[in-house]
């Protein structure tokens, strides 16, 4: 007699939906890693988008049957490794990145804008982040695996409760039983592991898993004792293993599946124990139940006969497209009237398929109760600080009855609401400017708070990863860096936070670093530029070379190279971390009145604006790579004393000049071929400026399609420019004038980790707002068809009557060959005066 029961899930079919249910338009990202490509909670779905560093967000259910809209949140400077979705907080996400960060964020409500900045950050934790998974009943315990090694972390504290180690080789998996007290591992050295973090670091149970060490994943069945891992076999077949930890020596069974060169990747339904196989680039799905239940304590050896399969397959579901990922969606988001008991999200290159997997019922206007066990609430048991001091309670259990769900909702302390309300005002980018930007009018009578540095100021930056943080050079010689107070001035400032000493002489300009934090360069009327560490307040590095003084620098845009123009007219390009010399120079202007440079095109060209020997302003074009050469391109403007200070926005390759006193702002639309310069319409103010600043692009209003937004000083007023470009379809979002922005106010890396040598590459962000459909993707018009009457056609003559009538035409100019000539009337004279 069989002691296994039926499974209820035996009939259990899939149902792949229409083509219009799927969520089309995405672009799924194609790295390898051993996290998951595609999680989901009750309220987002999240999947890896094609730029690194990017994860794609749409609703998990659309409302009125609207089409569902994709948006973009820009998470780390490096590829997006795993992430997880809080059980407890549908809105609360974790992200882990080769760049060794685990970000939290809090996602908006819907039809709202992503956040441009993370709630907290954990890290870096010695490596890339290969994995991530939230604990099942304490809120705030976060577990990450990078390396060898597993870091329990207390998400609220921002500290790591404990790292388990024991691992040999490179870690492949993690997984929490459903209880909260173990942890399970899989690692590259062929074993499984499992650890009670709370006991010890160490492994409480180690056994070999799959003899193949190319990919394996774990997953526990439930609060029971037994576990899951898939694997490869020897001979590179796919397999599947059953576990019980109470005899954790060997596999209870073991299932060969195919051969694939694909992982496989398993996902769960708790309480159905049916489990869903799947493998990347392979288009069938396999649902088992994960065990039957036996009438004994567990399905351990002796309650399995000879030769019974224990993980029979349900159905196969074999689906259109090539699989980038899988997830299961939230017991709590399934449609429990129409029976469906398990929800697959399948993540192809173009689009996230929906896949319902039925149990058929006579009946679905009722509840089924055998279907649908109690399962595990969204409320917290415990906190951090509690579990790691011994609190083992569990979650509490709710019903899945439309009539008996709750409807509260939990929203987690680990990040505030308040940290994101900036956020949702529809900028990308975090920027002071904004707040006074809209309180327009006049400044009290009243002493304005300023900042007294001391000395006279040759040059001033503001760091572009810490608003708050002023760079003031100043002719003695020394940059003082100063901390503005959240909110504003409110009193005059005298002390600076750090004062950085080096230069012999008076200091003509500095630049923040664009991609590393913590990184200033300046450069000095004593001929060099050094590059400081404000981490450790001081100097770290000194490039020489010039022979005269030094008009301008400018960091490459990937912050790689560094270039200088100085007035004995040469142009250097130097690598600082190489050498302290330049490894190029070049010809630059003939002047000696001023010049000054930008990077263009990507990086890959140099702008450089200065004076000819006849004291005409002009532009100057290089090829980085090749400045000895000589410009590739040169255009004169006009006369005038002041120098072109050029500004450069490279999303859209248009550089503006202008300089101080000036009453034109010039707009050159630059390009790598030739005419190289192509003129845009000017700006012309009614009296002449003092100064012109750009805004970054975040505050530019996308909706008026403005592509650029500057601040004019006037002798006694500072006002905005705005500057647009004039579209027809204005209620579409022009995505050929905004392409995805960079993530210019989060860090790549450090500046102690550029100094060693590491280069990354800022993430960038996608400026359309929720609401608007791209112009890209707007209907096309059938062209207005013009109305031509039938007289028309009716009249038309044949060519044999054109020719006729051409040829009357001609004839009636010639004249009647019977009328008079000219000369007949003309008045002669008589005979007689002839003689």
């Amino acid at each position: 007699m069989n002691r296994f029961k039926a499974s209820k899930f035996r009939h259990t079919e899939a149902r792949l939906p229409r083509r219009e249910a799927w969520i089309g338009g995405i672009r799924a990202g194609s790295i390898t890693s051993c996290g998951n490509h595609v999680k989901a909670s009750c309220r987002w779905i999240a999947f890896n988008a094609e730029a690194a560093g990017v994860l794609g967000i749409v609703p998990l259910e659309c409302k009125d049957g609207g089409k569902r809209t994709v948006s973009q949140l820009c998470c780390h400077s490096d590829v997006v490794t795993d992430f997880d979705f809080s059980p407890f907080d549908q809105l609360l996400l974790a992200t882990g990145s080769a760049d060794e960060m685990v970000k939290v964020w809090r996602l908006p409500e819907s039809g709202q804008d992503m956040p441009s900045n993370a709630g907290l950050t954990l890290g870096p934790g010695g490596g890339p982040v290969d994995m991530l998974q939230f604990h099942p009943t304490a809120d705030g315990v976060l577990a990450s695996g990078a390396g060898k090694r597993v870091t329990i972390w207390d998400v609220v504290q921002q500290q790591p409760l404990t790292a388990l180690g024991s691992h040999e080789d490179q870690l492949q998996s993690l997984a929490w039983k459903r209880d909260g007290r173990l942890l399970g591992t899989s690692c590259k050295d062929k074993k499984l592991r499992i650890f009670d973090p709370r006991a010890s670091p160490t492994a409480s149970q180690s056994v070999p898993g799959h003899e193949n060490n190319k990919d394996s994943r774990l997953l526990w069945m439930g609060s029971s004792d037994c576990l899951i891992s898939v694997g490869f076999s020897q001979m590179r077949e796919r397999e599947v293993k059953l576990w019980d930890m109470r005899q954790f020596s060997r596999a209870m069974l073991t299932v060969a599946l195919d051969t694939s060169p694909g992982e496989k990747t398993s996902c769960t339904a708790s309480k159905q124990h049916l489990r869903s196989q799947h493998s990347p680039r392979v288009s069938r799905i396999h649902p088992t139940p994960g065990s039957r239940q036996c009438r004994g304590p567990c399905p351990c050896p002796r309650c399995l006969p000879h030769g019974h399969p224990a993980c029979p397959p349900v159905t196969q579901c074999r689906t259109e497209g090539s699989t980038r990922g899988l997830a299961a969606v939230p017991r709590l988001a399934l449609d429990v009237m129409a029976c469906e008991v398990l929800r697959i999200l399948q993540l192809t290159d173009t689009a996230l398929v929906p896949v319902s997997y039925l149990v058929p019922r006579k009946s679905v206007q009722d509840f089924h109760e055998d279907l649908f066990p109690d399962c595990a609430g969204m409320l917290p048991a415990t906190g951090a600080q509690a579990w790691w001091a011994g609190d083992s309670q569990q979650v509490g259990r709710v019903s899945l009855h439309p009539a008996r769900r709750p409807a509260e909702t939990f929203t987690s302390p680990v990040i505030a609401c308040t940290q994101l309300q900036a956020a949702n005002t529809g900028n990308t980018g975090p920027t002071d400017a904004d707040r006074s930007l809209s309180k327009p009018g006049r400044l009290p009578d009243t002493a304005v708070p300023t900042i007294q540095n001391g000395t006279a100021v040759a040059d001033l930056s503001w760091d572009p990863f810490d608003p708050r943080r002023l760079a003031v050079a100043g002719e003695d010689a020394k940059i003082r860096l100063w901390r503005i107070p959240e909110g504003g001035l409110r009193e005059t400032l005298q002390e600076p936070e750090a004062v950085l000493r080096g230069h012999t002489e008076k200091i003509y300009s500095i630049r923040f670093h664009p991609v590393a934090s913590d990184l200033l360069v300046s450069s000095s009327y004593d001929m060099t530029v050094r590059i400081w560490e404000l981490s450790a307040g001081q100097e770290a590095l000194c490039l020489r070379g010039h022979t005269d003084q030094i008009f301008s620098l400018a960091w490459s845009p990937d912050g790689k190279k560094l270039a200088t123009v100085s007035k004995d007219g040469r142009l250097r390009l130097y690598e600082p971390r190489r050498s302290p010399k330049p490894e190029q120079e070049g010809p630059g202007p003939e002047g000696g009145r001023g010049a000054r440079l930008v990077w263009v095109c990507g990086g890959d060209y140099l702008l450089v604006s200065g004076f000819d020997s006849r004291s005409e302003r002009r532009i100057l074009l290089y090829r980085a790579q090749a400045l000895p050469d000589g410009p590739l391109s040169v255009l004169g403007l006009d006369v005038a004393p002041s120098t072109l200070l050029p500004f450069y926005d490279e999303d859209t390759g248009v550089v503006f000049l202008t300089g101080k006193g000036d009453t034109r702002v010039f707009l050159y639309e630059v390009t790598p071929e030739p005419p190289y310069f192509l003129e845009c319409n000017s700006f012309t103010s009614s009296e002449p400026h003092k100064g012109f600043v750009f805004l970054p692009k975040t505050a530019c209003e996308v909706r008026e399609v403005e592509f650029a937004r500057a601040l004019r000083l006037g002798q006694s007023t500072l006002e905005p420019v705005a500057f647009h470009v004039p579209r027809v379809k204005k209620e579409y979002f022009q995505d050929d004038i905004y392409p995805p922005t960079r993530v210019w106010w989060e860090p790549a890396l450090s500046g102690s980790a550029w100094l060693a040598g590491k280069d990354r590459q800022q993430c960038r962000a996608n400026m359309r707002p929720a609401d608007m459909t791209p112009v890209s993707e707007a209907p096309k018009e059938a062209p207005a068809r013009k109305f031509v009457p039938a007289s028309v056609y009716l009249e038309e003559k044949s060519d044999e009557q054109k020719k006729e009538e051409l040829l009357n035409a001609m004839v009636a100019r010639l004249g009647n060959r019977d009328d008079p000539l000219p000369q007949d009337s003309f008045e002669g004279v008589d005979e007689d005066e002839w003689d």
